[in-house]
């Protein structure tokens, strides 16, 4: 009785019970077409403008910063426009 307690004792540690918690790593600087997020510690380190007018102008588009979370652990956040606000010209046209 003593051995199957132990089986299963080693079994469950075995499996998820006994592996320790992992938190998810996400990168500085992630973005796509429409937008991204900047990590506000990279922020002090680098132009963060210059980092999001380079990312949208890969997709043909110009930068909006929308919020900035100050604290330890926020983020910037952008989106890539056609056309910028207040502009009176018509929106760019792509042929794909």
């Amino acid at each position: 009785m003593r051995k199957m307690m132990a089986a299963g004792l080693l079994a469950l540690c075995g499996t998820l019970a006994c592996v320790p918690a992992r938190a998810d790593w996400v990168p500085a600087f992630k973005g796509n077409d429409t937008g991204g997020i900047i990590a506000y510690t990279l922020a002090s380190q680098a132009d963060v403008r210059l980092l999001a007018t380079e990312h949208c102008a890969s997709y043909g588009k110009v930068v909006k910063f929308l919020a900035v979370d100050a604290q330890y652990g926020g983020y910037l956040s952008f989106a890539c426009r056609w056309v910028p606000y207040g502009a009176n010209a018509r929106p760019l046209r792509t042929l794909y």
